[in-house]
């Protein structure tokens, strides 16, 4: 049974960690019960599930209320809840009141922040109080209006910046570190440097784990990101379904009189 601590402890030789996102109870239940190591309640929730344009209008209410139902659905993997944009590096002690929420109040395991050196005292912080704590370096969205969602990293310059970045991250008591679109070769450089594992996001297959948007792994999205790949066609299937069920409605093939309660007893 994967654990903060079985992450942590990832060796090279390991199987790779395996982490996918999810908003609710039901298909979180999936990919627990397909073995996955990490479900992650992402604020890609802005985007999939509540029909913003970005992960930034997420508040901090919905990610706990929809972090508490994937931790009802989850028996086995490791629940993280990525904490959203202002809920944390504005006031101290509000970023462990809100980081604590989710351990306390709706069930996570740990929590994922958006990274950079003004978070280095707060990792510090919350893993002293027992918050077990995701860094996430690269790309990240809730910076969508100064950094872009271009590929990260490119540089030499920037390249040595994500290094020192990862490294302060770790020493600071992160147990692990997703690397969002960045080159392989650097997040490569950066797994070789750390010693924790790390989680590619778009990064090429030198990382100690992948994640990916449940969403665009299943083929439900119909812009998904460019690095992702679907393995199914869910959104095809939910369409031949609904169009299956409106035509039965139609012809009247749906329902029968057997679709209602025996009225003789």
């Amino acid at each position: 049974m994967p654990s903060v601590r079985s992450i942590r402890a990832h060796a090279p030789d390991d199987p790779p960690i395996t982490m996918l996102t999810a908003y609710d109870a039901q298909t979180a239940a999936i990919i627990d019960a397909a073995g996955v190591d990490a479900v992650l309640v992402g604020d890609s929730l802005g985007n999939t599930a509540l029909g913003y344009e970005s992960t930034l209008p997420v508040t901090l209410a919905e990610s706990l209320s929809h972090t508490a139902a994937v931790a009802r659905g989850v028996d086995d993997a490791v629940v993280i809840a990525d904490m959203p944009f202002l809920s944390f590096g504005v006031d101290t002690a509000a970023s462990i009141r809100n980081a604590g929420r989710f351990i306390k109040e709706a069930g996570a395991d740990a929590v994922k922040l958006e990274s950079g050196p003004h978070t280095v005292a707060l990792t510090e912080r919350l893993v002293s109080l027992g918050i077990p704590v995701q860094a996430h370096l690269g790309v990240t969205p809730q910076h969508l209006h100064t950094e872009g969602l271009t590929p990260a990293a490119t540089t030499a310059e920037a390249r040595e910046l994500l290094l020192e970045q990862a490294t302060a991250q770790a020493d600071a008591g992160a147990f692990s570190l997703v690397l969002e679109y960045v080159p392989a070769a650097a997040a490569a450089a950066v797994t070789a440097a750390v010693d924790i594992p790390t989680i590619g996001i778009g990064s090429g297959p030198h990382c100690d784990g992948q994640v990916l948007v449940t969403d665009d792994v299943i083929g439900l999205t119909t812009d998904p990101a460019p690095f992702a790949r679907p393995f199914g066609d869910v959104r095809g299937e939910l369409q031949r379904a609904v169009t299956a069920y409106r035509d039965a409605v139609h012809t009247g093939s749906y329902p029968t009189e057997d679709d209602s309660p025996d009225s003789h007893g």
